[in-house]
């Protein structure tokens, strides 16, 4: 033990700690052989954390990996850091603890605004004074539209004999080749897909982890644009052990700082916030593997211009960082002003019969945001990197998807619309986006009466609104926030996605999800947030 201290003393805490704490038997009893288990936590100090046993129990060491952890701050310049705990021993008959840390640890990066969700009541016809659930991002309005289709299909589609056996890990060729053709179409590539590059499984943050594993290892950093969704703390720290990298823009982009309204290319990133975020990483000892893009872009509804995601490929490729490309919200760009091109149409350098993108450029999809299926739990990852292929098939052996489902996912992806011509995936789409901009404008028409800015929104299901005019004058910018997104939800009975949570850089910005209620609930939530703004403004 003190050999193996050493060792990581004497390198400054910033070597692989999987590689250093190799599996190794106590003298004491040949039965206690040590594992490694990751956890995660969020550091509070900024001073350099040395590597050091900070519990000799006989159940758990709690070693800690070094590198400077600087403290969570709204402005975005720390990163989720990565602990491991070594068991030492297994607990005797009786032990009293019934549990790992790291179970505790994962539940903890879990956004807080989710456990206050929790703790109120919701509305429904029979608590009509119960808060309005508009904070989680799914699609309510398209049950009329799915339903009917999907039960045809499950009742159309024949069940072969070899869907009963142990399917390939990566998806059914068939359905590969089906996501592979409804990608093509849907994002408008100029040249098709491999579809080896294709792997499906349960959920887009099912792939985002394998994929994610398959490039980086523990402890290694994932960069994100901020605002970012909230849960991709969880989906890539409590499992994986990566550390999360925020990257900041506004001090990078040159805008009226002195006007009310933040334009939309205050949260472009570009080569200057990259490399800012790089040296910020590097300084907290932690490796940027990863610059994790999501595009069109959550929270913000909008889509980053062609010309900056061609200077992300570009910046990715000369520095050997790989870029994942989060388009789960492609198939839901409702407005023809978004100017949305798909990052593998940008970073395509292949003939007519290949895309030719390279190892370093991937993407991940599902049916979750699009479809309004996040409970058939379909998310597919693209990749032409020869060397994390068979990882990943095997990686998915974790989180395959059901022959039944896919199946039924082939079905829905093949079948043509009653114009023969025309795919039922793209009717579907045309038919989601007149609602989406329904929706949308109806409540921009709101904010613009009320005089809040927000950014217009050109595709996803939200709106990025700014509330600063209803900041509390005391206490720190996230006691501040806190305070306001509790009188919405507590007196007001309106439930957004706070921006603390997506590491905002200013305080006050909340995100409405619009398609995250029935009409009628919908039509309460405006005429609750005129109640909010004419009562604060008296």
């Amino acid at each position: 033990l003190r050999y193996q201290h050493h060792k990581i003393k004497k390198s400054g805490g910033r070597v692989l700690v999987s590689k250093v704490l190799s599996y190794f038997t106590l003298e004491r009893d040949s039965r206690m052989k040590a594992k490694p288990i990751w956890a995660v936590t969020k550091s509070a100090t900024r001073k350099m954390v040395k590597p050091q046993f900070t519990s000799l129990s006989r159940n758990v060491e709690h070693i800690s990996v070094g590198s400077k952890c600087q403290s969570w701050s709204r402005h975005a310049t720390s990163a989720v850091q990565t602990r491991l705990y070594h068991a030492t021993r297994p607990g005797p008959v009786g032990d009293d603890r019934i549990s790992a840390p790291r179970a505790a640890a994962a539940v903890g990066l879990l956004p807080t605004y989710l456990a206050d969700a929790r703790a109120v009541e919701q509305y429904s016809p029979s608590t009509p004074n119960g808060a309005l659930q508009l904070s989680v991002a799914e699609n309510q309005m398209l049950e009329d539209l799915l339903v009917p289709s999907l039960t045809e299909f499950s009742s159309t589609q024949a069940f072969p004999a070899d869907a009963i056996y142990y399917q390939p890990t990566q998806g059914r060729e068939s359905v590969r080749k089906a996501m592979a053709g409804y990608l093509e179409e849907m994002l408008n590539l100029s040249k098709p897909m491999d579809e080896d590059g294709i792997v499906v499984g349960a959920g887009c943050n099912a792939v985002l982890e394998n994929l994610c594993i398959s490039l980086a290892e523990p402890g290694e950093g994932v960069m994100i644009p901020t605002p970012y969704y909230a849960a991709f703390e969880f989906d890539l720290v409590a499992r994986a052990g990566l550390s999360i990298s925020p990257v900041t823009t506004m001090e990078y982009q040159d805008f009226d700082r002195e006007s009310n309204i933040i334009p939309h290319e205050a949260y472009y990133p570009n080569r200057a916030s990259l490399d800012a975020a790089v040296e910020r990483s590097l300084a907290n000892g932690v490796n940027p593997r990863i610059l994790l893009l999501s595009h069109p872009q959550n929270p913000l509804g909008i889509c980053y211009p062609p010309e900056v995601v061609s200077e992300i490929i570009e910046w990715c490729r000369e520095k050997k960082i790989h870029l994942v490309s989060d388009e789960i919200y492609a198939g839901s760009v409702y407005r023809d002003d978004a100017n949305f091109v798909s990052a593998l149409e940008l970073a395509s350098t292949g003939d007519d019969q290949a895309l030719g993108l390279g190892p370093y450029i991937h993407l991940v999809y599902a049916l979750s945001k699009d479809f309004a299926l996040s409970g058939l739990r379909v998310g597919a990852l693209y990749s032409e990197n020869p060397e994390i292929r068979l990882p990943l098939q095997k990686l998915n052996d974790l989180c395959c998807i059901s022959s039944h489902t896919q199946l039924l996912v082939e079905k829905m992806l093949t079948t043509a619309s009653d114009d023969p011509n025309v795919s039922w995936t793209k009717r579907f789409r045309a038919k989601s986006h007149e609602r989406l901009r329904k929706r949308g404008d109806a409540w921009h028409s709101t904010l613009d009466e009320l005089g809040i800015p927000y950014l217009k929104g050109t595709a996803g299901l939200f709106v990025w609104m700014d509330f600063q005019e209803f900041l509390p004058a005391n206490g720190s910018d996230d006691e501040r926030e806190r305070e306001l997104y509790l009188e919405l939800l507590k007196e007001f009975g309106l439930l957004f996605t706070p921006g603390v949570s997506m590491k905002n850089e200013k305080p006050g910005f909340f995100r409405c999800v619009f398609t995250a209620a029935s009409d009628e609930e919908f039509d309460l939530g405006m005429e609750r947030l005129r109640k909010y703004v004419h009562a604060k403004r008296s």
